[in-house]
């Protein structure tokens, strides 16, 4: 291929299948410790699979191993998923007790938890990697979003990219692999921003990477933002999107590991095309483009 999927198979010998959780938590920039209103382009409702609501951590496992297996997908093993909100946000007996739950059960292999970076500090990161030395499998997914503070800013993240960068360092040096998330299009970047973003994504200690692009959620903040200031965002259509995308990922480093290229809602969150579209759809289409261009990822990579 001509870009790097990620693939757990590869990684650990297993074929693992994530089940996403809702452990309970929250986020700073919304519960008034570093601001309120989260995130002006989030509303986590949209990306909650309806098995977690309203359930246990335990039952929440046992009912996402239902619905995949339903689906017909095969594992050999399970990592729960603590995907919404900031799932460190938290004193250190409640992740010990939320994490070990999910840990107890059989089918469970380990957790990856995504959170903020200034969400840690050494003793959560040095638990972190006490549960990967007893043998589970341990990943930590930052929301990066941008590496630029201006945006930052303007979307309500309530932290630097110099925290960003710490966290991510921290936890590689213990020998936790690190996942990051980025979007393309937040208002205010250019396209020539976002070509920028790789070479500063390439310092990180990164091991993947999941890229989305900018969608505009119904009733969101950065809804509003969008219908006062339309010229401050970069909207890109399915197409224009992936010439970008190939633009980015010639720039990446060759070993980051691409988790994702698209984020898809349900159709009731948005307007825009983007709900409707499939991971694999995007993908077939990447891989053409970068064929037509006699592309890959990291071609134009300066060390």
């Amino acid at each position: 291929m001509r870009y790097s999927p990620f693939n757990y198979q590869e990684r650990y010998g297993l074929r693992l299948q994530r089940l996403a959780l809702d452990g309970g938590f929250t986020c700073p920039n919304r519960d008034g410790k570093v601001g309120t209103g989260g995130c002006t382009f989030c509303d986590n409702r949209a990306f909650h699979p309806a098995y977690t609501q309203g359930k246990s951590i335990t039952q929440q496992i046992e009912a996402g191993i239902a619905f995949h297996t339903q689906r017909g997908r095969k594992a050999d093993g399970y990592l729960a998923y603590f995907q919404a909100f900031s799932n460190t946000y938290a004193p250190l007996e409640v992740l010990r007790a939320r994490y070990e739950e999910a840990l107890s059960h059989p089918a469970v292999k380990g957790i990856v938890t995504g959170t903020r970076p200034d969400c840690v500090d050494d003793a959560k990161l040095d638990y972190l990697a006490e549960l990967k030395r007893q043998g589970s499998i341990v990943e930590v997914e930052y929301g990066i979003e941008s590496v630029y503070d201006a945006t930052l800013e303007r979307v309500n993240r309530g932290h630097s990219f110099a925290c960003t960068k710490d966290a991510i360092a921290e936890t590689a040096r213990r020998g936790i692999p690190v996942g990051g998330h980025i979007i393309i299009g937040l208002p205010g970047e250019t396209r020539e921003m976002v070509l920028g973003e790789a070479s500063v994504l390439n310092s990180l200690s990164i091991s993947s990477l999941k890229i989305h692009q900018l969608q505009i959620l119904k009733g969101t903040a950065m809804e509003t933002e969008f219908k006062e200031h339309p010229a401050e965002f970069l909207r890109l259509g399915p197409e224009e999107y992936i010439d970008l995308l190939a633009d980015f990922l010639e720039r990446l480093r060759p070993d980051i590991a691409i988790g994702r290229i698209v984020s898809s809602v349900p159709p009731s969150f948005t307007d825009a095309p983007w709900g409707l579209l499939k991971q694999e759809e995007l993908l077939k289409r990447l891989d053409k483009r970068l064929e037509e261009r006699n592309a890959c990822q990291g071609k134009k990579y300066l060390r």
